[in-house]
């Protein structure tokens, strides 16, 4: 595995370099401006450039993360309607090869909009090159270095990007030039304190919204160096983050509570063995951070001295919404609290019945009332839906599907997926909150929190834990224990999935595709099913 980071104005030359090779060789494939362009590729140089020479003939790249298999990489093509597809021979990850090469060639069998497969080399394993491919290195040295950039309208489309549906085909998420580019570097630039000359060390994948974010445009238009990992967390060892840190003299490192989760697993010598006095601001994104993997990354990571942003924002919004960052001098930051809008950001919370709910320490449904530029513009070829989906819930508002409570101090705690809120005699609880206070148990690694109908209470929990409704408050009864809970490639909880194997409707499980391991869902059904008839014969 590599660590890549592009460092100074030699390596940025060679990076535009690269991207105007690669430009010209998809121009001299026919690939023009408005065309789709697939990318399946691991986290690499190649794989950023990919997405640069894309955006400079007007080609919109859709980045496919590198795990997909090729149903879910199909699917995005025909939605997409992409004219090529541009991946690698394989994959490095965790020092497991992946072979990229054979599962594009599964995908495109049902794509009849496929022209042309542009296949790079990152393993020194050969591909028997088919009627559709194209030797990408081979024919990038025979291409110019200077591509001029084709003029574009601030409102043309620049990427799309699939998120998964609870039902249906997935989600294609349109986000256009000007307003995302402008947006993404602002909010790098201030949510994390970025100065010139930092080293920016974002380990998402380019496949997320998170990595093209700050992976690539809003690093790279800001003039950053930035860092493209391609490990895992724990691969060789539990100090490669740390040690990252160390060798690259990293000052903002942005992760995910789920990596964080897993790391504080083990022993603090894997971080402190390590120099990270170059870290200047640490970043939390993907989901609400418990506090117990705050206080860890704060603490033991950042020695107590480094600010802690814990960040919310979706792939629609393009960017960082809420966080602590920018704040004036002498302001606090409180633990597992995304807290302030960022410049432009007018959050609103709504109630059940539709009203704007004002005052401090509410409640409600987490919605955005004015525009702002990086906001996405559709979903792929189906303007309604995208309507339907985000603004007909609560007219005139941008609706996130996130609740979130404002404190006495007005800010913002975000309490999780509304989907995810469970009813207990009227009274609406965060799964997030109760997760956090299940996490604090030194025997418990993780958890994850459904509401499930009762005839009187409304709603009691179940999963992981199952909570029974005694008078007007939840009390804990029963817990089921299961080796691994369904998350999607990025590390988040699929709590639909878990709601459906309790509600017995698992043979309509929705858009499943961004499954990190589908088996799972199996041994989840298996488990449940054995303490269903165990407590059936308890009655």
């Amino acid at each position: 595995n590599f660590i890549y980071n592009f460092t100074s104005n030699v390596r940025s030359k060679e990076l535009l370099e690269t991207t105007c090779r690669l430009a010209n060789t998809l121009k001299s494939h026919e690939i023009k401006k408005g065309d789709r362009v697939a990318i399946y590729m691991p986290v690499s140089p190649i794989a950023v450039a990919a997405m640069l020479a894309c955006a400079r003939i007007g080609a919109v790249h859709t980045m496919v993360f590198a795990g997909f298999s090729s149903e879910a990489l199909a699917a995005k093509i025909q939605d997409a309607q992409c004219k090529a597809v541009i991946t690698c021979n394989q994959g490095v990850r965790g020092g497991r090869l992946i072979h990229l090469k054979s599962t594009v060639d599964a995908a495109v069998r049902s794509c009849t909009s496929i022209q042309h497969i542009f296949v790079s080399q990152r393993t020194e394993q050969p591909v028997v090159m088919g009627e559709l491919d194209v030797p990408l290195d081979e024919m990038m040295s025979q291409h110019a270095s200077v591509c001029p950039p084709e003029p574009l309208d601030s409102e043309d489309s620049l990427f799309l990007l699939y998120t998964s549906g609870s039902t249906g085909k997935p989600k294609g998420i349109v986000h256009t030039q000007a307003g995302y580019l402008l947006y993404t570097s602002m909010t790098h630039q201030y949510v994390f304190d970025y100065r010139d000359g930092d080293v920016f060390g974002c380990v998402a994948d380019v496949g997320w919204i998170t990595g093209h974010s700050y992976v690539v445009y809003g690093p790279l238009c800001n003039g950053a160096t930035t860092v493209l990992f391609e490990s895992t967390p724990v691969y060789p060892d539990p100090g490669r983050y740390w040690e990252m840190v160390e060798r690259l003299r990293i000052n903002q490192f942005y992760s995910t509570p789920t990596a964080l989760r897993l790391l504080l697993k083990y022993d603090d010598c894997w971080v402190k063995k390590y120099d990270r006095s170059s870290l200047r601001t640490l970043g939390s994104v993907g989901e609400p951070i418990n506090h117990e993997a705050w206080h860890w990354f704060h603490s033991v990571v950042g020695e107590g001295r480094c600010p802690l942003v814990d960040t919310w924002w979706q792939t629609e919004t393009g960017g960082i919404c809420i966080a602590p960052h920018p704040l004036e001098e002498g302001a606090p930051i409180i633990p597992a609290m995304a807290m302030r809008p960022f410049f432009g950001i007018q959050p609103v919370l709504m109630g059940e019945k539709g009203e704007t709910l004002t005052g401090d320490s509410v409640s409600g449904a987490l919605c955005i009332s004015q525009p702002w530029p990086g906001m996405a513009r559709s979903i792929y070829g189906d303007h309604q839906r995208f309507i339907d989906a985000y603004f007909k819930v609560y007219h005139g508002y941008y609706f996130t599907g996130d609740g979130a409570h404002r404190s006495e101090d007005g800010y913002y705690q975000i309490t999780g997926r509304m989907d995810d809120v469970i009813n207990v005699s009227g009274h609406r609880l965060g799964t997030a909150e109760i997760e956090d206070a299940l996490d604090e148990h030194p025997a418990v690694p993780e958890t994850a929190v459904i509401g499930i109908p009762h005839d009187i209470k409304g709603e009691g929990e179940s999963d992981t834990p199952h909570i029974d409704v005694n008078s007007h408050h939840p009390v804990w009864s029963i817990s089921q224990v299961v080796k691994r809970l369904p998350k999607t490639r990025s590390g988040k909880i699929m709590r639909r999935i878990l709601r459906k194997v309790v509600l017995e409707t698992t043979n309509d499980l929705g858009d499943v595709s961004t499954l990190d391991d589908p088996s799972v869902v199996k041994e989840i059904v298996e488990t449940y099913e054995l303490y269903r008839k165990d407590r059936e014969k308890k009655k």
